[in-house]
Order: structure tokens, then sequence, then C-alpha cells
């Protein structure tokens, strides 16, 4: 039996990178698996042909994360669905990058709404299912530059430093409940959004990480499938960084 094993868990921003990552080590796990996406129907379709390939029940909902009215209808399908929720990982984020005299109002605005309000929004709808069946379990998606900031980040070091506040919040008004909340901080990950990056730059980051390599999205998968299960049952309010020793 998996550590998952009848736990149905919902995944936003889950076809590529880390979210995808998550997905394929939950459904391995045992775990049905909930997830959004807001692009690629295609690449939605193939996920989830992967996930039920490894034994489980997979949907994809088209749902943009930045949208209150979105979530709330998102977990309302889900629940009705699947009939519960369990795990709830909030993957979705972008980048906006320059330096802060360049920024425009649009790059804040859009980082905060897409990693940070969209946290509410999905906490909003989600929490209350869990907080009725007396347990869950909500991981988020934080960053190491949320923790130490970053030069070139101010958006997106804001939101993942609120999401770290968020989860610790979340965590007191529904501990009580039986309802978890945790953040992962992941460094220098080998995804998309880093992949852009010049060999140069990515060698200079990984010269300062003390297992000398980039992270993968498994590695990531992880450490979400520890707050995920019961092997994190005592764990809440906690953000775990997952960065090989990056020393900042």
């Amino acid at each position: 039996m998996g550590l998952l094993e009848g736990k149905v868990a919902l995944i936003t921003g889950a076809t590529r990178g880390i979210g995808r990552a998550i997905a394929v080590k939950y459904a391995s796990e045992g775990a049905d698996i909930a997830f959004t996406y807001l692009s690629s129907a295609a690449a939605a379709n193939e996920l989830v042909a992967e996930l039920e390939s490894l034994g489980v029940r997979a949907v994809g909902y088209r749902s943009d994360a930045a949208s209150y009215e979105e979530a709330h209808t998102l977990a309302t399908e889900v629940n009705k669905t699947f009939g519960h929720i369990d795990i709830l990982v909030h993957n979705a984020g972008i980048t906006r990058d320059t330096l802060l005299m360049r920024m425009s109002q649009e790059m804040w605005d859009s980082v905060i709404d897409t990693n940070l309000k969209s946290a509410f929004n999905i906490t909003h709808a989600v929490a209350p299912i869990m907080a009725r069946q007396r347990s869950g379990s909500i991981v988020y998606m934080s960053s190491v530059v949320g923790i130490g900031g970053n030069a070139g980040q101010a958006n997106y070091a804001a939101s993942k430093a609120g999401l770290i506040a968020f989860a610790k919040s979340v965590a007191k008004e529904f501990g009580a409940r039986g309802v978890r909340a945790n953040c992962i901080a992941p460094g220098f990950i080998q995804t998309d959004m880093t992949s852009v990056l010049s060999e140069d730059i990515r060698a200079s980051f990984v010269e300062n990480i003390s297992l000398r390599r980039a992270g993968t999205p498994e590695d990531v998968a992880g450490v979400a499938l520890f707050l995920g299960s019961s092997l994190s049952a005592y764990v809440t309010g906690q953000t775990i960084p997952c960065c090989g020793g990056m020393r900042g």
C-alpha cells in the first residue's frame, strides 16, 4: 500500500516542472489526482494519461488561480467528483523579473495575483471542505527567495515571503480542525523557469550549493510527499527549504 492510498490531492499548476513531478509522485503512492492548468489542454491530457497508467483516477481542470470565482468553482467540482479533498498543493506561480526601478505596476500586480492572491483564493475554497472532514494537508510552494530576498525579484520574493506568513496563519486557524499547512522553499531547481538562464549564471548558482548540483523537480516532490502524507502528521506552520544547502 502506498503512503497516499485512498487520498485525493488537488494540485494547482501541475502540467510541467515541480507541479507535474508532485502529481506523478503522489499518484505513484496511490493518490487520486485533480490538477489545474491554464493554457495547454494537450499537456493536461498527456498528464492525465500518465497518471492513469499508474492505476489512479486523474482529472485536469482549466482554472485561473488568480480568479476567486474560478477557485471556488474548482473546489466544488473536485469535491463533488472525488468525494473529498485530502491534500492541496498550491504550486501555481510566475516570475516577472527586473530591477525594482524598472518594474511596472503590471509586473508587480501579475506576480502578486498569481503567486499570493491565488493562495488565498484556493485556500478560502478548500480549507472549509477539509475542516468539515477534520483532516487535510495544505502545501504551499514558496522559495528560498522568499526567505532571503533577491535583487531583480522584488515582486517574486514578496509573493513567496507572503506565502510563508500565510501558511503560518492558516496553520493556526485550522489546526484545531485537523488541517495542517506548510511551505516548501525550493532553491535552484532545473525547470522551465531556470532553463532560460545562461550557462555562466547556472554555474555560478551551482558553485553556491553545498551539494554542488541543481535540484530536480523530483527532489521537491519528495518533500511534498512527506508533507502530504501521515509521515508529517505533527508538522504544521513550517517552511522546509529544499535547496541542496544553498548559501545566501
